[in-house]
C-alpha cells in the first residue's frame, strides 16, 4: 500500500531483473515507494506524464533511446521530479551532461545497496529541509550542497557506515598498489571483504577511485579498484 507522504519513485531500467532489485531495495528504505517500472524510453515518457513521480531512478541505455534524452524530456516539459542516474557508463562527458541536466546523484553499476541507501537518505534529508525553510542565506545554501570533492556529506560529515580512520587506511593502499580487489583490501586493513568494498565504493562515489573488471584464466571476472586519473 502506497503512503501519500512517501517519495514516489519511478524506475526506468531496461533490464527487468535489475529493475526488480531496485524495487525491492526501495521497499527496505523508509520514506520511498516504487510506483512504476519503465523498460523503454517511450514507456518512460508515458509513465512520467501519468504517474508524476517525485524521483526517477534512470538507466542510461534503453532499447529505443538514451537516458539523457529522458532527462531532457523531463526538463523540457517541466516535470517536477528529481533524477538519480544509474549507469555502467564511465565516460566523463556522460557525467558532465548528467550534471548539466540537474541529476541529484550519479551511481555506477553494479550499485551496492549501501550506496543506493546513502543516495536516497541524502535526497530525502535535503527534500525535507527544503520544506522546512522560508528563505535562504549563504549558510543554509552551503549546508545543502553535497561536497563531492572529498566524499563528505553536509557539514563535512562522512556518510553513515564510513569512519575516517578506516577510510584513510583504504586510501593508503593505493600508495603501494596500482589496482586492488576488495578481498585483498580487506586482508590488508584487517576487515571483511564486504567492509572493504563499502569503503572502496564510497571512494568511487567521491571520484577518488574507479573500478574495472579483471578477467582471469578461470571463473567470473573480478572487480578491481584503482586511482582515478587526473
Amino acid at each position: 500500500m502506497l503512503n501519500d507522504r512517501n517519495v514516489k519513485v519511478l524506475i526506468i531500467e531496461d533490464d527487468l531483473g535489475i529493475a526488480e532489485i531496485h524495487r525491492r531495495n526501495l521497499m527496505k528504505i523508509e520514506g520511498f515507494d516504487a510506483i512504476g517500472i519503465a523498460a523503454s524510453k517511450s514507456e518512460a515518457e508515458t509513465l512520467l506524464d501519468v504517474l508524476s513521480p517525485d524521483l526517477v531512478l534512470l538507466d542510461l541505455y534503453l532499447p529505443d533511446g538514451n537516458g539523457l534524452d529522458i532527462l531532457r524530456y523531463i526538463r523540457q516539459y517541466a516535470h517536477a521530479c528529481d533524477v538519480i542516474l544509474i549507469t555502467a557508463d564511465r565516460e566523463v562527458e556522460t557525467l558532465q551532461q548528467a550534471m548539466r541536466g540537474g541529476v541529484v546523484d550519479y551511481l555506477l553499476k553494479p550499485v551496492v545497496f549501501s550506496r543506493l541507501q546513502e543516495a536516497l537518505h541524502k535526497y530525502l534529508k535535503q527534500k525535507n529541509k527544503f520544506g522546512s525553510i522560508d528563505d535562504l542565506d549563504q549558510s543554509v545554501v552551503d549546508s545543502m550542497i553535497f561536497n563531492a570533492s572529498n566524499g563528505t556529506t553536509q557539514g563535512g560529515r562522512l556518510p553513515k557506515g564510513i569512519d575516517r580512520m578506516t577510510l584513510d587506511k583504504v586510501r593508503v593502499l593505493f600508495d603501494h598498489h596500482t589496482q586492488i580487489t576488495a578481498d585483498k583490501s580487506g586482508e590488508l586493513i584487517g576487515a571483511s571483504r564486504t567492509t572493504a568494498r563499502r569503503y572502496l565504493e564510497h571512494l568511487i562515489s567521491s571520484g577518488e577511485l574507479q573500478a574495472d573488471l579483471h578477467y582471469g584464466t578461470v571463473g567470473r571476472p573480478e572487480r578491481t579498484y584503482k586511482k582515478t586519473r587526473g
